[in-house]
């Protein structure tokens, strides 16, 4: 069984959407001078604006940029690996960094990054650059972050007899219960959405127990550390601090907020924008963020975002390198920011003053320094999908604690079964094969 098979991508079922991608593919090979980046979203739009410096800096390395909606990449993708169509530079979700290197799609960067004149690893956040490292390599570079952590009413908190939002768990506890005993039965004092497995991640990642045990191989759910997450989680709805809804049956989730109908919310970046957009004028002053309180002090949060990385498959590596490189540049991330609102993976971006001067994004800037990433296997959209349902299931009263995190397990083991075979069959295979930093460089 090949490694493509294994992961139940064949070149023939691959091939199967490949007649939608034909017309890019012409276009790659019809200009064969040209580097082929791919960005997905709208940071594909905004990567056109981006490459004008670029060609000043390098007319000699003409670049192409196809642009993907993130419903279509992932296939687009594939299908692109099956027909050996893929580009040079990439744009990748940082949970899919894991499933193509599984397909030794990826070319390592640390040579490159080591020889750097504009680039450091020291300049990037610890646990976005970590999550882009699986088995010592460097598989790409962290291009945007996106984390999670607490938006809050502050009127709301002081209302209930506290000046600041907590720092721990038992912090957050004596507020959700103050908040709770406050707003009464109709009201409540967290907003955590069944449909999403984010906010229970976070509070597991805060844990010393992996997710996963033995590099990945096994389900580690009934660990102590994710026990005392998921019972700390249930026991908000439990309490009553949190109703027993999805997103879906939320009508306006910043209304909701304005009109009091829960004092916590847990979300990323984007919603600043939203909330300065879309809460009252008379409640600008009444909302704030923080970061995520931890089990004892400050706590973790999970690290996302998007990552840059350069295909085995390029013939021009080199000058790939040289565009990521550039992406990656302070200078280039404060504009990417100013065009976009994408935060930047660089400590020394967050010195522009729009960031620098946000008393919202502060909290992002703190948080960053205390990130962790999900496990890096290709199966975990599919683990996330079962942590959540499990979850439910707890939260609404359908099982118990210990049925529960025994059933995950079990289900994530199955789900872990091909890795588990493909690990196996790799310690008796070679090496890796030549990297970035064996070709000259311009080559």
């Amino acid at each position: 069984m090949s490694a493509r098979a294994a992961h139940g991508i064949t070149r023939r079922t691959a091939l199967a959407g490949l007649a939608a991608a034909l017309g890019t593919a012409a276009c790659t090979r019809g200009s064969r001078r040209a580097l082929s980046f791919w960005a997905i979203g709208r940071e594909g739009e905004i990567a056109a604006q981006l490459m004008q410096q670029f060609a000043a800096q390098h007319p000699e390395i003409p670049v192409e940029i196809q642009k993907l909606p993130w419903t279509a990449a992932h296939e687009k993708l594939l299908t692109a690996y099956a027909g050996d169509t893929l580009p040079d530079v990439c744009q990748l979700g940082s949970t899919w960094v894991a499933e193509f290197a599984a397909l030794d799609m990826l070319e390592p960067l640390d040579a490159p990054l080591a020889s750097s004149a504009a680039v450091a690893e020291d300049d990037f956040f610890p646990g976005i650059l970590e999550a882009n490292r699986l088995d010592g390599r460097l598989l790409g570079l962290p291009w945007y972050v996106d984390t999670r952590l607490l938006f809050y009413r502050s009127d709301l908190l002081r209302e209930a007899g506290f000046e600041a939002p907590p720092l721990t768990w038992s912090d957050w506890t004596a507020v959700l219960a103050a908040i709770k005993q406050r707003v009464g039965p109709e009201r409540y004092s967290i907003l955590l959405p069944l449909n999403e497995f984010e906010q229970l991640l976070i509070l597991a990642l805060q844990q010393p127990d992996e997710l996963l045990r033995e590099g990945g191989r096994w389900g580690n759910f009934r660990s102590p550390g994710f026990r005392r997450a998921l019972a700390f989680y249930e026991q908000m709805f439990a309490r009553g601090w949190a109703p027993r809804m999805t997103a879906t049956q939320i009508a306006n989730v910043w209304d909701e907020f304005a009109r009091g109908y829960f004092a916590f919310y847990i979300s990323g970046p984007w919603q600043i924008a939203e909330f300065k957009k879309r809460m009252p004028a008379r409640l600008q002053d009444s909302w704030m963020t923080a970061p995520m309180p931890g089990p004892a002090g400050p706590g973790i949060s999970s690290a996302g975002g998007a990552s840059l990385v350069v295909f085995r498959s390029s013939q021009r590596k080199a000058q790939a390198w040289q565009l990521v490189e550039f992406l990656s540049t302070a200078a280039t991330q404060t504009r990417f920011y100013e065009l976009n609102g994408d935060l930047p993976t660089r400590r020394d971006a967050w010195t522009m003053p729009a960031l620098a001067n946000s008393p919202y994004a502060r909290a992002f800037r703190q948080q960053l320094e205390c990130l962790r990433a999900p496990p890096k296997v290709p199966e975990w959209e599919r683990i996330a999908t079962e942590l959540r349902l499990m979850a439910e299931r707890v939260v609404q009263g359908r099982s118990d604690l210990d049925a529960a995190v025994t059933q995950l397990d079990a289900k994530v083991d199955a789900i872990l079964e091909k890795r588990r075979w493909l690990l196996e069959r790799r310690g008796l295979s070679g090496g890796p094969s030549p990297t970035l930093g064996t070709l000259p460089h311009g080559r």
